[in-house]
């Protein structure tokens, strides 16, 4: 039995009301092992970064989003593929994380999922956003890897998930990810 609580934030790169990667991330808050918490983190209120208002200062929006994630013990992103990459919202957030002096992302645990209706299941953005990762300094999990293919077919009219191979595979990477999460909470703690 857990008794350590494991706050995850999750974010997408999708916008649209009815994307199948906020289902998939609706779908992890329900497969979560127990100890564990997910909350989802809507980024559509985040300006675009642009220097001009980061020097009148950070908007409030940010300095919130920022907290959030250095409140949290892991973050889980699930995200849609814009030509062959990153969706807009997503990298735009991302770089307001990794501004300034406070970087609520460095040496975070990171999973990554992604869906799609094609049949690559937006596999090219996982490696964009990995690169970005690196950057970032988060330590991203490289297995399970969670590629949603057909995800018009595994979500049902109202985003609910009624794929058991996909759902099983969101288990294991958000048991993965707490794992991880909990693997660095203990060698922080013998350091």
């Amino acid at each position: 039995m857990m008794t350590t609580r494991i706050k995850i934030i999750g974010i997408t790169g999708s916008l649209r009301v009815k994307s199948y990667n906020l289902a998939a991330l609706r779908a992890a808050v329900e497969l979560l092992p127990d100890g564990s918490t997910l909350e989802i983190v809507d980024l559509s209120p985040i300006p675009f970064f642009n220097e001009d208002i980061e020097a009148e200062g950070v908007p409030q929006v940010v300095v919130e989003f920022k907290e959030k994630l250095a409140a949290a013990d892991a973050i889980l992103i699930a995200t849609p593929e814009y030509n062959y990459s990153i969706p807009p919202v997503l990298k735009n957030a991302l770089d307001w994380a990794s501004r300034g002096t406070d970087l609520p992302l460095s040496g975070k645990p990171l999973a990554i999922m992604s869906a799609s209706p094609g049949m690559f299941g937006g596999a090219r953005v996982q490696y964009h956003l990995r690169q970005v990762c690196v950057k970032l300094d988060l330590q991203t999990l490289n297995n399970p890897e969670v590629f949603i293919t057909g995800a018009n077919k595994k979500f049902d009219q109202d985003g609910k998930l009624i794929d058991d191979f996909t759902r099983s595979s969101i288990a294991k990477l958000v048991k993965a990810l707490v794992d991880k999460t909990l693997e660095n909470n203990e060698t922080h703690k013998t350091d």
